[in-house]
């Protein structure tokens, strides 16, 4: 078994973040502006001590900023740091959209009776 984790690149982090439905969830109704650390929890089923273990992950992937006023903790989302992931899905989205267009080049030469 593997013991050892080196430290994770930030776009590591972001997909792991990314990774789980309830911090997907937080994300969403980030969304629509700035929101409490109970406002985030409420309508997810698990307790607050729960959520704020999310919220720090989304806190180390770059993708929450969090403040905290008295008792309140102010999560707001920081859409910066999805611009390196949407980079990286379009980069493997262009990509593949190339080899399915040499691919459907090909299966057109081929039906048509064209040699390769």
């Amino acid at each position: 078994m593997l013991n050892f984790q080196p430290p994770s690149p930030p776009l590591d982090r972001v997909f792991q973040a990314l990774a789980d439905p309830t911090r997907r969830s937080m994300l969403e109704r980030l969304g629509s502006g700035p929101r409490s650390l109970g406002e985030l929890a409420e309508p997810l089923p698990i307790s607050l001590p729960a959520a704020l273990q999310h919220l720090r992950v989304l806190e180390q992937a770059g993708l929450v900023v969090t403040r905290k006023c008295g008792r309140v903790r102010s999560c707001e989302l920081r859409s910066d740091a999805l611009v390196a992931a949407d980079a990286w899905i379009s980069a493997r989205r262009a990509e593949w959209e190339q080899r399915l267009d040499r691919l459907g080049e090909h299966l057109r030469r081929f039906a048509e009776g064209d040699p390769p």
